[in-house]
């Protein structure tokens, strides 16, 4: 089963995304911070797919940055954005909704085979 790491501070925006990806057979896990990731990964989930909050401070976080550059991310940025975006699969600029979220998790997941 496919994992996806959903990091962001809003409650509302990770337990969207959350519930949408499990409806589709994926397992996500929500993180507000950098920490979160961290133990998540010592406890060994390895994540196919990030989302990135770009509102949240992990986003800029070097440790998120690191990860977010060896497995591919969606960040969902503002439109002023000041984290980096280059090596994000895909960006997607608030406002957004739920459902353009996850096809684009969907979408990443299905083509790495996972």
């Amino acid at each position: 089963m496919p994992v996806v790491f959903v990091i962001s501070e809003e409650w509302m925006l990770r337990a969207g995304v959350r519930a949408e990806l499990r409806e589709k057979g994926i397992k996500a896990l929500g993180m507000e911070s950098a920490e979160d990731i961290g133990r998540a990964i010592a406890n060994g989930e390895a994540p196919q797919v990030l989302v990135i909050d770009g509102h949240a401070k992990a986003a800029s976080d070097p440790a998120v940055q690191h990860l977010a550059g060896r497995v591919p991310a969606v960040v969902i940025a503002p439109r002023t954005t000041t984290i980096a975006l280059g090596s994000a699969a895909k960006v997607l600029f608030r406002p957004v909704q739920v459902g353009e979220i996850v096809a684009a998790v969907f979408d990443l997941v299905k083509g790495r085979n996972v």
